[in-house]
């Protein structure tokens, strides 16, 4: 557990450098690595304030309620809502999902690779080098971890803009139903919202303060700024995508740790802890599947963000919920209801059916 004074710096730092990476793995597939568009990055802004902001202060709230990590959080939060052990089912979605994503995350840094240079190897032997080698990292500590992937990603990011790379000039086109599934996924699945990775890495902090708005606010601004740098930001000039793949490492290993910390305070065997995690990764490794996964996991992601969305907003009590978030006006809080009450949950279900709509 991070003392407190640590995860005040650490917690935005990580929320940037996850963000970033989580991006940039997931934005080829929704088709924006180089097709800079004007309408699809304010669409993607806007989710950000309207869906990203109010889950964000979701899941610190849950946080400050249950006191514990985000599996073991559900079992004491049923109770309080008197609601059913089913809704638990969503603690251990997101827990699978995180070292899954990992694996997405490995997988893209084993093509880029395969891109950058001519080796006469497959990319799932690349891939497999790369998850030794995360798995490996991730028994270091967290804030090394977290030091590592910031070092990555600035060092990439700085690169690119010193080296120069070629990037479609800015333009507007016009706004397709498709794009609001793609906003929205790259709002909250690749930004970690709803996995409880920043309620697993501010818990300390958290425990402290009054008011969520302390942790969940500098979170979103972190996220935020991931948003915006990738919009200056290519993976085609080979030493910046080399960085890079330092980078996406070693946040797959800090993925993997935090999959792993969450299942040992469950207190699993260590033999199903780690064949939960290296199931989640090596499914990565399986020729042809890569698109299938992609598709699996952007609705995997959206489906947990609109699980919790419905607890917290339909379930939960609003006491609960009030005392938890500790606004300094009743409006925001009012305001903050009616988003994942209704806001989150019609936009995750549009989102889902437009994701849904792109396979066919």
């Amino acid at each position: 557990m991070q003392d407190t004074t640590l995860s005040r710096w650490l917690t935005p730092v990580m929320a940037f450098c996850l963000s970033f990476v989580m991006i940039t793995t997931l934005a080829p597939t929704v088709g924006i690595q180089i097709d800079r568009q004007f309408d699809f990055w304010l669409l993607w802004l806007g989710t950000m304030i309207l869906l990203a902001l109010p889950i964000g202060y979701l899941e610190i709230a849950l946080a400050k309620r249950s006191k514990v990590t985000a599996l073991q959080a559900l079992s004491s939060l049923t109770r309080d809502a008197d609601a059913s052990p089913k809704w638990r089912i969503v603690g251990w979605l997101a827990v699978v999902f995180v070292p899954f994503f990992a694996g997405s995350v490995l997988t893209t840094a084993a093509h880029l690779i395969g891109q950058q240079f001519s080796l006469d190897i497959t990319s799932q032997i690349i891939f497999a080098v790369l998850a030794v080698i995360a798995v490996g990292l991730s028994f270091i500590p967290r804030q090394f971890l977290i030091a590592l992937s910031a070092l990555g990603v600035l060092a990439a990011f700085v690169l690119v803009n010193v080296m120069g790379t070629h990037l479609q000039a800015w333009h507007w086109t016009g706004v397709e139903f498709k794009e609001w599934g793609n906003a929205t996924v790259l709002a909250l699945v690749a930004t970690g919202l709803g996995l409880g990775l920043y309620w697993q890495t501010s818990l300390a902090d958290i425990q402290k303060q009054d008011a969520a708005t302390s942790t969940a606010l500098p979170v979103w601004i972190a996220q935020l700024l991931a948003v915006i740098a990738f919009g200056f930001f290519s993976l085609h000039a080979q030493i910046p995508a080399l960085v890079w793949i330092f980078a996406a490492v070693s946040s797959a290993a800090l993925l993997i740790q935090f999959a792993k910390e969450q299942l040992a305070q469950r207190q699993l065997a260590m033999a199903v802890q780690w064949l939960i995690i290296l199931a989640a990764i090596a499914v990565w490794a399986v020729p042809q599947v890569e698109s299938l996964f992609n598709i699996a996991l952007m609705l995997w992601g959206l489906v947990i963000c609109l699980i919790y969305a419905i607890f917290a907003g339909w379930i939960m009590k609003i006491s609960h919920l009030r005392k938890a978030m500790n606004f300094s006006n009743e409006l925001f809080y009012n305001l903050w209801r009616i988003a994942v009450r209704l806001v989150l949950p019609l936009s995750i279900v549009v989102a889902i059916v437009a994701v849904i709509g792109q396979i066919f």
